[in-house]
């Protein structure tokens, strides 16, 4: 089952397909209508999608169900996932979820996370089970008429995870969820919504791959995070897009008092990606923390960076950014940081450090800072610098090859991004970026 190309009743055929309740309908509707209306970014790299051409939805209606083992999954899939690590990463976590192209086709959980009530499942299926908490939480903080591309999530979407971690719980091992789009002009449109309650602690982890074609696809994700009082969320992601995927993503988080929201955030692969996962500290004495990578090759251009909206008082943000450019790439940070009037007795912070490998690459630092009280204040550094010959020739004067020699300058210069990311994690970044370079 496939539908090519957008209207208003092919939106409906979606939500038909997946006999959805009248309010899921009416939602995608009305996001259709935003879409028709919305205008496409003013800002940032042109994006030139024929929205006519794009896969919208697919899947094959004999695995529609969800399945929680391996061997019931179609081994073309199974052998394709664990080529690129996925099947051995299941090892490590709490629980595990696999979209490929349009559908969740496997999901798991560990016996000690159902133990703690822990809800981890697939969007469609909370909307079911779960609707009164999905409808008090879907929508609210990435509308509908946001962006244009937010909205065409609304009309569209599919897929994608749905977690609620119940008051005073604490998980000891990650969630994850696995994005793969496989199909020339596919377009995948997962929908995240994550809600950690009072006094609780949650690790996700998100990976993506796609393999390369000549027709460019589009990852047009949404994800939306409420972080309760005295509670912790930790989103990590690093993405592998093949480079003929647009990859316009938004995510927010909203933060409540004393809570505490941190985005790690990778960008390796893509032909466009536009992403700027936000954070908007609500609460007293909450705090965002966003540390990205982008590295940008030929043929790429990584938009990337953060926003920190401070609205109580004694809120503290910090963003890291580090950019990597190469053989004509484009790597580029823009940020904004608001420390509203509101916000009193704030401190923000912004670091972004660009190395840029040869003469053809391009790096920019576009950020937006504002303070709008006197006892308040935003830091920023910003630094763009070259792998220096004098660096190089030390290293090789020890006995270490030229290769190995940048190898290990670009490593140290990502250092804070990779001590953040749990160890299997941090080894398969290493070989991307090596792969990418």
């Amino acid at each position: 089952m496939e539908v090519i190309g957008i209207d208003l009743e092919k939106v409906k055929t979606i939500s038909s397909i997946k006999n959805e309740d009248n309010w899921v309908c009416r939602y995608r509707e009305k996001s259709y209508k935003n879409f028709e209306k919305l205008e496409m970014p003013n800002f940032g790299p042109d994006i030139n999608l024929d929205f006519s051409k794009i896969i919208y939805y697919k899947n094959n209606e004999k695995d529609r169900m969800i399945q929680d083992d391996w061997n019931n999954v179609l081994k073309p899939i199974v052998d394709e996932l664990d080529s690129v690590g996925v099947i051995e990463s299941e090892t490590h976590m709490g629980g595990m979820g696999v979209q490929y192209e349009s559908e969740v086709i496997y999901h798991s959980m560990l016996k000690e996370i159902t133990e703690k009530k822990v809800i981890f499942t697939s969007i469609e299926n909370a909307m079911k089970d779960y609707p009164e908490l999905v409808k008090k939480y879907f929508g609210k903080i990435v509308s509908n008429a946001d962006n244009k591309f937010a909205a065409l999530n609304g009309a569209v979407f599919s897929g994608g995870s749905f977690i609620y971690v119940p008051p005073n719980t604490k998980l000891d091992r990650p969630l994850q969820s696995y994005f793969r789009i496989n199909s020339r002009n596919m377009g995948q449109f997962e929908r995240t919504l994550i809600i950690v309650d009072d006094n609780s602690d949650l690790h996700y982890i998100e990976g993506c791959t796609a393999p390369t074609y000549s027709e460019s696809s589009l990852h047009a994700a949404v994800v939306e995070i409420y972080v309760g009082k005295n509670s912790k969320c930790r989103y990590s992601t690093v993405q592998n897009w093949a480079n003929n995927v647009y990859n316009l993503v938004t995510k927010r988080a909203l933060v409540d008092e004393a809570g505490t929201m941190e985005w790690i955030d990778g960008n390796i692969g893509s032909k466009v990606t536009m992403k700027y996962p936000a954070c908007i500290l609500k609460g007293n004495y909450s705090k965002g923390t966003c540390i990205t990578i982008s590295v940008a090759g030929k043929g790429q251009i990584q938009d990337t960076g953060a926003r920190m909206i401070h609205i109580g008082n004694h809120t503290i943000s910090n963003i890291i950014s580090k950019s990597i450019a190469r053989n004509g790439g484009n790597a580029t940070y823009r940020g904004k940081t608001a420390i509203l009037s509101s916000a009193n007795d704030s401190e923000a912070s912004v670091k972004c450090d660009t190395l840029i490998l040869d003469e053809f690459s391009k790096s920019d630092t576009i950020p937006v800072n504002t303070c709008d009280n006197q006892t308040s204040s935003i830091e920023h550094e910003a630094s763009v610098s070259k792998i220096s010959e004098e660096n190089l020739f030390y290293m090789m004067s020890r006995g270490i090859s030229r290769e190995r020699a940048m190898d290990l300058i670009i490593l140290g210069f990502i250092e804070k991004f990779r001590e953040e990311l749990p160890m299997e994690y941090a080894v398969e970044l290493n070989q991307l970026i090596k792969r990418n370079l």
